[in-house]
């Protein structure tokens, strides 16, 4: 029998007795033959139950949610203590028309110069455009949004005849394209585009709604029972700013998964390196941004989702905090621990997304009361002081605990020139519960997954998902009513832990995955693979946003010995994203040097 364990209150925990675990995951890394036969046992009446037992009691589940005792009463959703205002922000009331929160936005930003850009010999080896270099390009008639669209068109009708295929997205209508573009052209033909986001082309995640296309989760079933009847509610607000929306992109399907292989679709490649995992599941918004085919995209964020791959792929992705976006219309809407949130190449073009699509559903403006959103101010020199404030938490045993040190060093080397650079000082923090956190997040997470589905997967639908998502439900299905509640028990536990740091220090920083982009094993292209030993690496540092509904943006600051992108991520205060966009825009300024050309890139405004 396993002996009870009794945690102190977390007010009561004593720091300095908090030791760091590394995270060792025990179980199988599969493809092939072998996958589909685990499969097969775990979805068997008996042996199912038995392996699942089995497979938690290794890594210390069993333990964690059934012989412990947890003073703390449950919290089933992030609750935050009320938070301070930042200084030197701009505050934005969120009921205003989205465009209108764009050019409040754009008021932020620095000063555009576009010479810096437009004037030929001067330009640096490599840049990706910016949001503001297409509005300049379509306002001095050098191209039309229509121009693009014919070039962003054939670009992606060739990407299925790649070697190998780099199936970027899963639904796409060249003709409804057109037409989108064709409306944008008239817009600055007039005079009166809508916004600054007016012909700028993005790409939609699988599961958010974007009308006419179907939701599919990039599943092979899901649009078959659940239509889509209007664009989700962050869909619209960028459409009514004149946003041109390229299609559906391709994902690991129903979100399941952190590499973005895709046995449905095609697994979505890496642009920095072919053979490489894009990560997921954000997979297609995260390369299509990072191969310069869109300014930006929008992707979901329940398990790092954006964070990851944008990591991967050397771009910026934003995971605002819990109930900051509105949910309503993408397939994850019920959840407590997913949004919403923008993957661009630059932070900039982030606020930019952000502004348009911020807005808390009515449901969360009751229960989360949200203050104001609010942007940095970039705009002006007096602003960058304010940086030297701040005060970076870096937990180091954490921080360095990478598979290869060509990370922590390059993301320790950001955090020094910070400091040389403006004055931010690291301050040594201990999260305790690292290993509690995880678990509170995969019985979160996987039981409100297991109930959005469990009518469909009743219905049948379940066979016909991928071999590593019926794994993931089968773990899912062996949580039981009181793992829950035990998992909410140390979400409350683990959301003090954090708010006491945030007494300490405004932002905790850390590299965004524990690994650079993990290679594609030739053998999980057919039937896709589980490999938890890569998912804990790409996971490590990403649970906290997830489960306590944090702000975290990841930002890329440099490459690896094979010339991977490193991303660093910077977590804030509940509601803090201003902080964290504007330590992000320095952050950005001090690596813009290094910044490499992806191998598979589309130079879209070169009109030469």
């Amino acid at each position: 029998m396993g002996k009870k364990r009794v945690m102190v209150p977390a007010k009561d925990l004593d720091l300095s007795t908090v030791k760091y675990e590394h995270e060792v995951i025990k179980a199988p890394h599969l493809t092939g033959s072998m996958l589909k036969l685990f499969v097969r046992m775990v979805e068997a009446p008996v042996l199912g139950s038995l392996i699942m037992s089995f497979l938690k009691k290794q890594n210390k589940m069993v333990e964690m949610l059934q012989n412990t005792v947890i003073p703390e009463a449950p919290m089933f959703k992030p609750e935050f203590p009320p938070q301070d205002a930042e200084p030197s922000v701009v505050i934005v009331d969120e009921e205003r028309k989205p465009e209108d929160r764009v050019e409040l936005a754009l008021k932020c930003l620095p000063h555009y110069d576009p010479a810096c850009c437009w004037s030929g010999d001067s330009l640096p080896s490599f840049r990706y455009w910016k949001i503001r270099d297409y509005a300049y390009a379509y306002r001095s008639k050098l191209v039309t949004p229509s121009m693009v669209a014919e070039k962003i068109i054939s670009i992606i009708e060739d990407c299925n005849y790649h070697k190998p295929p780099t199936p970027l997205l899963i639904s796409f209508d060249a003709e409804d394209i057109r037409k989108q573009a064709a409306a944008s052209t008239q817009r600055f033909e007039e005079g009166n585009p809508l916004s600054i986001l007016d012909g700028i082309f993005m790409a939609i995640k699988d599961d958010i709604d974007c009308y006419p296309h179907p939701s599919k989760g990039a599943t092979t079933w899901m649009h078959e029972v659940r239509s889509v009847e209007k664009d989700a509610v962050c869909v619209s607000r960028l459409r009514s700013c004149g946003v041109i929306l390229v299609g559906k992109a391709n994902m690991h399907e129903l979100g399941m998964g952190t590499t973005g292989n895709n046995p449905n679709y095609g697994t979505t490649r890496n642009p920095h390196a072919l053979e490489r995992y894009t990560g997921g599941s954000s997979s297609g918004p995260a390369a299509i941004v990072a191969s310069g085919l869109c300014s930006a995209a929008l992707g979901t964020d329940g398990g790092g989702s954006v964070r990851i791959p944008s990591s991967l792929c050397g771009v910026v992705g934003l995971k605002t905090t819990y109930g900051r976006t509105s949910m309503e219309g993408s397939i994850c809407d019920a959840g407590t621990v997913e949004i919403i949130g923008p993957i661009a190449s630059t932070v900039e073009d982030i606020i930019l997304v952000y502004a348009a699509i911020l807005g808390s559903s009515p449901e969360d403006r009751i229960s989360l009361r949200p203050p104001p959103p609010c942007f940095p101010d970039l705009s002006s020199l007096e602003n960058a002081n304010t940086l030297g404030s701040l005060r970076l938490g870096k937990y180091t045993e954490w921080f360095n605990d990478v598979h290869s040190t060509d990370i922590s060093d390059v993301c320790e080397d950001v955090l020094k020139l910070l400091s040389k650079s403006h004055g931010c000082e690291t301050i040594e923090i201990v999260i305790p519960e690292l290993h509690e956190m995880r678990t509170a997040h995969v019985v979160s997470i996987g039981s409100e997954t297991q109930c959005s589905l469990n009518p469909d997967c009743e219905d049948g639908k379940g066979v016909k998902l991928t071999y590593d998502t019926r794994i993931s439900m089968a773990l899912f299905r062996s949580f039981t009513a009181s793992d829950y509640v035990a998992a909410q028990c140390l979400r409350r536990r683990i959301m003090h832990h954090h708010m006491e740091i945030f007494k300490k220090v405004d932002v905790i920083v850390t590299p965004t995955t524990g690994m650079t982009a993990p290679k594609i094993p030739s053998s999980a292209l057919k039937d896709g693979e589980t490999d938890m030993q890569v998912t804990a690496y790409l996971m490590r540092f990403i649970i906290a946003g997830n489960l306590l509904g944090l702000p975290a943006i990841t930002v890329p600051v440099g490459y690896d010995k094979q010339g991977l992108p490193i991303g660093l991520q910077l977590i804030g205060r509940p509601w803090g994203e201003e902080t964290i966009l504007h330590l992000a825009s320095a952050v950005e300024e001090l690596c813009a040097k290094s910044r490499k050309k992806p191998a598979s890139f589309y130079d879209i405004l070169n009109i030469k």
